[in-house]
């Protein structure tokens, strides 16, 4: 049946499954958010209705905090988001109004989103990615919500952006283990994808179907590329043998990642410059001859710009890259949109189980991922390889663990693969620098017997196989140096090193200075740009934000010394003061930021 209105279309689930719906949505940009909009309306007007939401990575629009960053953050997020509506339970739990008869349970969150609603907090589910389907199934799911590209003749329809768990459920009901509303949304914006994430027009018992309620898909802009991310994503590059296989993580060091490939494969000379000066342990260093296959849970932007690089290249069944979900900048869906047919079907978009396990014609997906190399990232890691990427130690949830246990487990399934974890070795808070690797920590994503390859912007940690007081030495050959001696304190204490080791000289000159140093001459030269892959950013917001960053990063006294300073009013600087709305200052307030940023922007 097929609708224009999402309120009737809301009314019509009511009426076929009555007033206990549970609601399963996809992660991330499958949502119909219309058609949830109204079903949530729908209970909060009636008490009576029992509506339960599962699903994860819920999309909300950035909420800049400071004046700084809304004066920066406020024109791009109207230039990216304008005609994107809000999912309206996400808008709710926030301001607290969210009524009892409706509940979200997420398995994956919007990283730190919710870190302090007790509420959310307490509604996470921890599962493993692929373990979702049998919980959804578990929860007696009777209505499933999906965003949807449709063909000009709406004979058949995509699952696009996300076939992750959709096409397992849809069997799960063809096997009578389910039963529910089948319920889509169109969307023309939505690339068109076709193979495995097809479906016949006859899979929708219901479906929403209206030009006016068309809306600009989610694309969050690009993250910009620090010196560190480009270090770690070179380290990784010299792990990524030619003719294997690869799964890469979101984020700017994804990017980084991708970058450091293309430039091993087209700048090779400059390539291996850098592997010296950063000390790179890996050995693969040569240009692709053979090429890359991927398999990933997500289809990170970058590998559109591998495949264009000739490093992505080597085919499993006539395809490039099999990927679960996508979620990107605008840019990326509309390259997929622009895509020859034949070269998109290149790009496969089809279940999670398949790509982030290898049950299910086990043989063949063995001999597919030979050579795998799957990177994702973490927060933190422990001396002796514990790995944390999704909460903290008081058990509050930051993200979710989402697929990265999937293929830590791949890595030790398959003969010749690993699995690199990702960290950066130190954060910055307040201008209070903190160290990324720990002794230890009262949450682990990744326990420590699973421990592989950790790569930080000093080097790679190759844990496998290896003793604690081996693995230990290796942690801290990768820490920064400001906090190596009280690491090694702290292990000699517990006896998980020899009381007379000693951390390498070579090793002892982990800091930010040395990473500048390796990675000056290429970032002269523009290799190693802010955005590697492009971006949504005008060219002044991009010459804005080291400046941005400086501050951001800055102690009180560091500010209270920019202050003092000042700076001069180059033309460059101009443009920059006046997109942040402070050429012309008004108030005291902005006579100081303007002061500040001038003296941020100078050399």
């Amino acid at each position: 049946m097929k609708f224009d209105d999402a309120a009737n279309m809301a009314d019509a689930i009511i009426d076929r499954v009555g007033h206990k719906i549970v609601l399963a949505l996809p992660l991330g940009l499958g949502k119909p958010n219309r058609l949830t909009n109204a079903l949530v309306r729908r209970a909060m007007d009636d008490p009576s209705i029992s509506l339960r939401i599962f699903t994860a990575l819920t999309l909300e629009v950035p909420r800049p905090s400071g004046d700084i960053e809304k004066r920066f953050m406020g024109p791009v997020l109207e230039r990216l988001f304008a005609g994107y509506p809000e999912l309206v339970y996400a808008s709710a739990l926030h301001a607290g109004m969210l009524p009892q008869n409706i509940q979200v349970y997420e398995f994956f969150m919007q990283a730190g989103r919710w870190l302090n609603s007790p509420r959310q907090q307490q509604n996470y589910i921890s599962a493993n990615y692929t373990h979702a389907l049998r919980y959804l199934l578990d929860a007696n799911v009777n209505v499933v919500g999906q965003l949807v590209a449709p063909t000009t003749t709406r004979d058949r329809f995509s699952l696009s952006c996300n076939p992750d768990i959709a096409l397992d459920l849809l069997q799960a009901r063809r096997e009578g283990r389910a039963d529910f509303i089948f319920a889509g949304e169109t969307n023309l914006e939505l690339p068109y994808m076709a193979g495995n994430a097809e479906v016949e027009a006859s899979m929708f018992d219901l479906l929403l179907d209206s030009e006016a309620l068309q809306f600009p898909l989610f694309a969050p802009p690009r993250e910009p590329v620090s010196p560190a991310d480009y270090a770690i994503g070179l380290h990784v590059a010299s792990l990524v043998p030619d003719g294997g296989t690869l799964q890469i993580g979101i984020g700017s060091i994804g990017d980084a990642v991708g970058q450091a490939l293309v430039l091993r494969h087209r700048n090779n000379g400059i390539f291996g410059g850098m592997a010296a000066r950063l000390r790179m342990r890996g050995e693969e260093r040569g240009p692709f001859a053979e090429g890359l296959y991927g398999a990933s849970e997500m289809l990170v932007e970058c590998f559109i710009d591998l495949i264009e690089a000739g490093i992505v290249k080597r085919e499993v069944d006539g395809v490039l890259v099999h990927g679960g979900f996508f979620l990107g900048s605008r840019t990326l869906y509309q390259r997929l949109r622009d895509m020859d047919p034949q070269q998109r079907a290149r790009i496969a978009m089809v279940p999670v189980s398949f790509v982030n396990d290898l049950h299910g014609n086990e043989e063949s997906k063995r001999a597919a991922r030979k050579k795998a190399r799957f990177v994702n990232t973490a927060m933190m890691a422990t001396l002796t390889g514990a790995v944390v990427s999704d909460g903290l130690e008081d058990g509050r949830v930051v993200s979710g663990v989402g697929g990265q246990y999937n293929f830590v487990a791949q890595a030790f399934a398959l003969a010749d693969a690993r699995s690199i974890i990702a960290v950066r070795a130190t954060r910055s808070t307040g201008g209070k620098t903190m160290s990324n690797i720990v002794f230890s920590y009262g949450h682990t994503t990744i326990p420590r017997h699973l421990r592989d390859i950790v790569v930080t912007e000093y080097g790679v940690a190759d844990l496998r196989g290896k003793t604690d007081g081996e693995a230990v030495a290796e942690m801290l050959s990768v820490a920064d140096s400001r906090f190596q001696d009280r690491l090694l304190a702290q292990a000699k204490k517990a006896g998980k090193i020899a009381a007379d080791y000693e951390i390498p000289d070579s090793h002892r000159d982990n800091t930010p200075q040395r990473i500048d140093v390796a990675l000056g001459n290429a970032r002269a030269e523009g290799l190693l740009p802010l955005f590697p892959f492009g971006s949504d950013f005008t060219e002044t917001e991009v010459a804005l934000m080291p400046a941005l960053g400086r501050l951001r990063g800055a102690s009180r006294r560091d500010l209270l010394m920019l202050a003092l300073r000042g700076g001069t009013e180059t033309a460059e600087a101009r443009r920059g003061l006046e997109r942040m709305g402070l050429a012309r200052p008004a108030s005291l307030k902005d006579r100081l930021y303007r002061r500040l940023l001038l003296a941020a922007l100078a050399p």
